[in-house]
């Protein structure tokens, strides 16, 4: 398997239409755990979408895998890419069913960040989250999201517009347009 960067636990990389069953039975398995959260593509329609989203210009996705099993573990999605001056998009993130608590949703985050801000190019990064996902907001902390604000009906997520707040994180060294 080619990983675009590894770490200890875990492995990231782009996603492909033959991971449409892995992710889709992980994505089905995890609903509860992501449920008001987020909805995860939880059919092979919905992921043949995904993938056509995340190859756009303004969007970038990726795959969190176990290094051990190789097994999809989560995923990430930066959307909303702008370059130029501000050079910045927003993360949206999950672990999958079993590996959620298990350290692999912050570990492939920060292999992410690493890359955008690397290869990618990119100065900041964004992820609203609502105010009671606690598993989120310890991932955002953990890896140095400083909290900017608070958003509400932000998002409509299940049915309804949420709050969100708003945290942010820039590259170590200024990225030059």
């Amino acid at each position: 398997m080619r990983y675009l960067r590894t770490g200890d636990n875990a492995a990231i990389r782009r996603p492909r239409p033959t991971d449409r069953d892995e992710f889709v039975a992980a994505a089905r398995r995890s609903r509860e755990l992501h449920h008001p959260w987020l909805a995860a593509p939880d059919s092979p329609e919905e992921y043949d979408r995904y993938l056509s989203r995340i190859r756009r210009r303004d969007s970038s996705g990726y795959l969190i895998c176990d290094r051990v099993s190789g097994d999809i573990a989560g995923y990430v999605t930066i959307s909303g890419i702008v370059l130029g001056a501000l050079r910045g998009g927003y993360l949206g993130y999950a672990a999958f069913q079993p590996y959620s608590g298990t350290g692999h949703a912050s570990a492939g985050l920060a292999l992410v960040i690493d890359h955008a801000f690397g290869l990618l190019g990119l100065h900041r990064l964004e992820a609203n989250i609502q105010p009671g996902n606690e598993p989120s907001l310890r991932v955002a902390r953990k890896l140095g999201f400083r909290l900017e604000g608070f958003s509400p009906d932000y998002l409509f997520i299940d049915g309804a517009w949420r709050d969100h707040e708003r945290w942010a994180i820039t590259a170590p060294t200024p990225a030059t347009p």
